[in-house]
């Protein structure tokens, strides 16, 4: 299991992820993307679901048409660890194809 990372580590990491926010808690960070149409977005959920899928660490996600808002949290360390930091910046990658 990853260690769980205090508030003051998730501020300082959260500089290195441009466009993701800290929740009030301090237990996940989240992001909304915008696409040209669905199957944009789309596409870039399958991409984020195989970067994820090798990662071993799965995104809450919501889509609607061109819309994805990604949450991302540890659930096994009851918060925010290094794989969610990590997750979030090879999201910003793919994003940014």
């Amino acid at each position: 299991m990853m260690q769980k990372l205090d508030p003051e580590a998730c501020a300082a990491l959260l500089g290195g992820v441009a466009g993701w926010a800290l929740s009030a808690d301090h237990r996940s960070i989240s992001r909304s993307f915008a696409f040209a149409d669905f199957s944009e977005a789309f596409g870039f959920m399958a991409r984020v679901a195989m970067a994820a899928e090798k990662a071993d660490h799965h995104p809450e996600w919501f889509n609607v048409y061109n819309r994805v808002d990604i949450r991302l949290t540890t659930h096994d360390a009851g918060g925010l660890t290094m794989r969610d930091f990590d997750l979030a910046g090879a999201i910003n990658r793919l994003a940014s194809q």
